[in-house]
């Protein structure tokens, strides 16, 4: 399995704290099936600020670490972009990753609204070739009000992402029936962790993929894997699975869920 969002470099974020937590980290995450993890520490949030020379350096020296102890995992390069108004210069300064040298790139929404000029971002994003990923969009307040914001940006050219602990339940009830609504309704793209911390917030990865095969179906459970593969890759997102419901279909349902 190959997991696009986590926190497992140490001390940089509020994931792993020091190198103890982010071997364990790698640890858990071999004993899951996890072969291959993108890092994506936060980045311009208005707490952490790691640039792209940093993140490398850290990606580095852990998989130096890794291979030194033995350890079966390979670490990616990225970052959880906030979206910000010094986006694209950043990217033009050479600030910013995208997720392991792909054209794909991870951003962060702020929890209770969707920025204004998103649009126009998103536009910008493409122009320059490159793939903006939204991250758990079922966490976003504006969203869970009104989904139809969602379908709107990926009719544009945004891809969304959900958390294994969103589908799980771990954030609450009104997350988890979110996520699995997004996911069922095609808007979802990507499932990953979004880990943290072992114990506090672990990957769950492998265990998440089993629900999805139980409640949606073997074709969304390999729909999903095969993508994380294709950003690895630099590949476009496969075809979702035939019984994918029309656009219009998914704002219908959105609309009669969220009321």
């Amino acid at each position: 399995m190959i997991d696009i969002h986590t926190h497992i470099l140490p001390g940089i974020d509020d994931g792993a704290a020091n190198w103890s937590d982010a071997i364990n980290m790698a640890r858990a995450a071999v004993a899951e099936g996890i072969t291959t993890i993108i890092a994506t520490p936060h980045h311009a949030n208005g707490r952490y600020h790691n640039t792209a020379l940093e993140v490398i350096d850290h990606v580095r020296h852990m998989n130096e670490q890794l291979k030194g102890m033995g350890v079966p995992l390979t670490i990616q390069s990225g970052q959880e972009i906030r979206l910000h108004h010094d986006l694209i210069d950043a990217w033009l300064r050479k600030e910013l990753l995208p997720l392991a040298d792909s054209s794909y790139i991870l951003i962060e929404l702020p929890s209770s609204n969707i920025p204004k000029k998103i649009v126009e971002f998103i536009h910008e994003l493409h122009v320059m070739k490159l793939k903006p990923i939204i991250a758990h969009p079922e966490r976003n307040a504006e969203i869970v009000k009104d989904p139809d914001r969602l379908a709107q940006l990926i009719e544009i050219g945004a891809f969304a992402q959900v958390t294994t602990h969103s589908l799980l339940g771990d954030f609450g009830r009104q997350i988890e029936r979110a996520a699995w609504s997004l996911c069922r309704s095609g808007l979802i793209h990507i499932v990953s962790s979004d880990a943290h911390h072992v114990e506090r917030r672990g990957f769950r990865l492998g265990e998440t993929y089993e629900v999805i095969r139980e409640r949606m179906g073997q074709p969304w459970e390999n729909y999903f894997q095969d993508n994380a593969r294709r950003i690895i890759e630099d590949l476009p997102f496969g075809s979702m699975p035939k019984d994918n419901p029309s656009s219009v279909g998914v704002i219908q349902r959105l609309r009669s869920f969220f009321r």
